[in-house]
């Protein structure tokens, strides 16, 4: 039996800034090609991103919306899940990922951060995200994959 792909939540603003959506994309494609299976909202900003980047090296991206409408999603979105739950989706995100990469945010990615610290769901912060000493600083796209890939790896 094949061992299952590493899932990794990419969770951060849905208007990030130029650079957040550069290290998003970077994101989504080392994770892509290492053949991690990409979870986020499904929406724009650094969910958009980091799916771009995913979807251009073949990788699965996986939406998890907060409407009912699976055409909400972007357009790099391969799997999008209509939840209807609005921002009740965020546990959803957090548990279908087995680490998690925060880059930038507002208080929806604040949630998302809690509920994964809480829960014990590993969070790499890169660029100007929420600050705790439970989350892993990286200080590159590179890293930051990296720590989440070893992570998952460990989460089994």
């Amino acid at each position: 039996m094949p061992a299952r792909q590493r899932r990794i939540g990419v969770i951060g603003s849905s208007r990030s800034s130029p650079e957040g959506a550069r290290l998003a994309e970077a994101v989504g494609g080392l994770l892509g090609r290492a053949g991690a299976i990409l979870v986020c909202g499904g929406l724009g900003g650094v969910m958009e991103a980091a799916a771009r980047g995913a979807a251009a090296v073949g990788g699965l991206t996986v939406g998890l919306l907060p409407g009912t409408q699976a055409e909400d999603a972007n357009p790099y979105i391969a799997l999008p899940l209509p939840t209807g739950l609005s921002y009740a989706r965020n546990i959803l995100v957090v548990r279908a990922s087995q680490a998690l990469i925060a880059i930038e945010g507002s208080y929806g990615t604040l949630s998302e951060i809690a509920l994964a610290l809480a829960l014990g769901v590993p969070v790499i912060g890169l660029n100007a995200t929420y600050e705790d000493p439970k989350i892993r600083r990286a200080g590159s796209a590179q890293e930051a994959g990296s720590l989440a890939l070893a992570a998952a790896g460990e989460a089994g």
